[in-house]
């Protein structure tokens, strides 16, 4: 496996990391497999956060028995107050079941506003600086879907990593990785298939850890197939042919700009409702033409695209500004 120094952490990372949005959806003892076969196959990196419900407890259980040595661990939290982020630092560690955080990165700041309120003097950077003195966590970094945040944020030099959405589709941040880089500052990128919109994943991947400003992209995964095949990029690295490439952004240009990530930001619903797998499900039906596998699945759904009320409180949560409400009415159009 490929390994890069992560900007000014100097921590030596595998360039395919373990993205753990997705553990939330197995049992431990599938956790404990994952996490297993990451390490086997070269992955030392780990990244989670407080809000992806019982991640962080599946990846503590799991290195307890594996090794907690054996990765770099990274969690976030969304608080951006003194209190609440020494709050959530507290029960983060509780369940990693660890002593110390190798980066503690502040989740999803939208926008200047709550960077500076990060910035405060009773901000949350304060305790977590407070808590890098005591050992508790080692780096400090941040993560947005705003590459202006982003690129104001290490101008402040408060921190040693950023990490945002990159892939073949969204490839705005890339003068920011430069700057990045010439900063000495650690490049994480999420999202790299696009939340799953994007089906070529061997390729996209190795067209992301081609650029040579990332240090490690971090893929949800919550099969061993997911993990042996991710790995496989990073140990046998190498360039696009132009029949891939132009197969990948043949792919990529038929999303548009309008198409959901899956990130969840947008749950839970009052309805209810799955709002990500109803866009999955019509992408199937729409652009990969599983017709029949996407209408069985919508119609047996409980809740669906038809029972939107149209509230608009997913498009306030939404990191993307997607317009939800008009796409679940193409959902409708579409499913039923």
């Amino acid at each position: 496996m490929e390994k890069r120094i992560l900007g000014s952490t100097n921590f030596e990372v595998s360039v395919i990391g373990f993205g753990g949005i997705p553990l939330q959806r197995v049992d431990e003892s599938m956790a404990m497999e994952l996490i297993s076969t990451a390490y086997e196959n070269g992955i030392n990196f780990i990244d989670t956060a407080r809000g992806y419900n019982q991640s962080e407890s599946l990846i503590g259980h799991a290195l307890e028995l594996i090794g907690r040595e054996k990765f770099y661990l990274a969690t976030k939290s969304a608080k951006r107050d003194y209190d609440g982020i020494l709050e959530e630092l507290e029960i983060s560690l509780n369940q990693l079941k660890t002593s110390y955080i190798d980066l503690y990165q502040f989740h999803n700041v939208r926008d200047f506003e709550q960077l500076d309120q990060i910035l405060s003097d009773k901000g949350a950077l304060k305790g977590v600086k407070e808590a890098r003195e005591k050992g508790l966590v080692r780096q400090i970094g941040i993560t947005s879907h705003s590459i202006e945040v982003l690129s104001k944020a290490i101008d402040t030099g408060e921190f040693s990593t950023i990490q945002c959405p990159y892939n073949p589709v969204e490839r705005q941040a890339e003068e920011l990785f430069e700057k990045a880089k010439k900063m000495n500052i650690g490049v994480i990128v999420m999202k790299p298939l696009a939340g799953g919109a994007i089906r070529n994943g061997e390729l996209a991947l190795r067209f992301i850890i081609n650029n040579p400003n990332i240090s490690v992209v971090i893929p949800g995964m919550d099969t061993l197939e997911q993990v042996s095949t991710n790995a496989s990029v990073g140990i046998n690295r190498r360039e696009l042919t132009e029949e891939e490439e132009k197969k990948l952004f043949e792919e990529a240009n038929s999303l548009g700009t309008e198409f959901c990530r899956r990130c969840g930001y947008c749950l839970p619903c009052p309805q209810g409702i799955d709002i990500p797998t109803q866009f999955l499900l019509e992408g199937y039906f729409t652009r990969y033409d599983l017709k029949e596998w996407a209408k069985t699945r919508y119609d047996a759904m409980e809740k669906k695209a038809a029972h939107c009320i149209e509230c608009g409180r997913c498009e306030d949560k939404c990191p993307y500004n997607l317009p939800i409400r008009k796409m679940m009415k193409k959902v409708v159009d579409v499913l039923g």
